[in-house]
């Protein structure tokens, strides 16, 4: 028996990246997913898991997690769809780098609609489903960015991932009587689109060496992958994980440890 055998679980943002990840790997252990995300790309990836994991029950909704009407609704239709809501990993997010100065409440309001607002909107609608099982998960994603580091730019992501840890830990109170636990994962970088998209900003002829040069700043030498995260996800998920709540995990390859770039012993 796989360690997700029978578990439902919703899925923010797992057309791509970090989200794609988490969704292999729970299709790995036999999880059925139903993935909420708003990316072009959601019919071919909920496409090619089904080619992947032909046993398994996927299902894709198109859903702006801004939108609370829409969340309530998709949710509804996951629980009817598939009896009950085990799992909720709360994955979509989003970053812009720009200086704090000259920021645009428009593009503060983006972060915060989506990577607060959003994971509100998702959580909340799934909470009352969860409170009819014997025991759920809630996995929230945050960032070593914003509890752990910061860089010029990040204000607003940091903010947002900062926040997200007082949500999950409050969470993980509220809702302990009910045996729903949760927990967070802080990624560090992780080999994902977004990743990807910072290369090609900072050098456009050759955005691998801006991949190589952050790699070259990290202890293990590399950028983590998707399924790794999905590891800790599941874990996190499942009941090898009964006795946690209301904790952080970083998953960062050791790029949080340096206490200076170098230093002459």
């Amino acid at each position: 028996m796989k360690k997700l055998d029978g578990k439902v679980a919703i899925i923010t943002g797992g057309a791509m990246g970090n989200g794609l990840g988490i969704a292999k790997v729970f299709l790995s252990y036999g999880a059925d997913i139903a993935i909420f995300d708003y990316a072009d790309s959601l019919n071919n990836t909920v496409e090619e898991l089904k080619d992947d994991y032909p046993k398994a029950k996927i299902k894709g909704f198109k859903v702006d997690i801004r939108d609370k009407e829409r969340v309530i609704e998709c949710v509804n239709a996951v629980n009817e769809e598939f009896s009950h809501i085990d799992i909720l990993v709360n994955n979509a997010g989003v970053a812009r780098l720009e200086s704090f100065e000259s920021m645009s409440d428009e593009t503060r309001d983006f972060h915060f609609d989506i990577n607060i607002k959003g994971t509100w909107n998702v959580t909340q609608a799934v909470v009352p489903y969860m409170k009819k099982n014997s025991e759920s998960s809630i996995v929230n994603l945050s960032s070593v960015t914003g509890p752990r580091v910061a860089d010029p730019g990040e204000v607003a992501y940091a903010t947002t991932k900062a926040a997200i840890m007082g949500f999950s830990k409050a969470l993980a109170v509220e809702l302990v009587d009910y045996n729903i636990r949760s927990n967070a994962i802080l990624p560090g970088y992780i080999l994902t689109p977004m990743v990807e998209g910072i290369g090609v900003d900072s050098n456009p002829d050759d955005p691998q060496s801006v991949i190589d040069g952050i790699a070259s700043a990290i202890p293990m030498k590399r950028l983590g992958r998707i399924e790794e995260l999905g590891e800790l996800a599941a874990f996190l998920a499942s009941t090898e994980a009964s006795y946690i709540t209301g904790h952080e995990f970083v998953i960062d390859g050791g790029s949080t440890l340096p206490e200076t770039i170098s230093v002459g012993v």
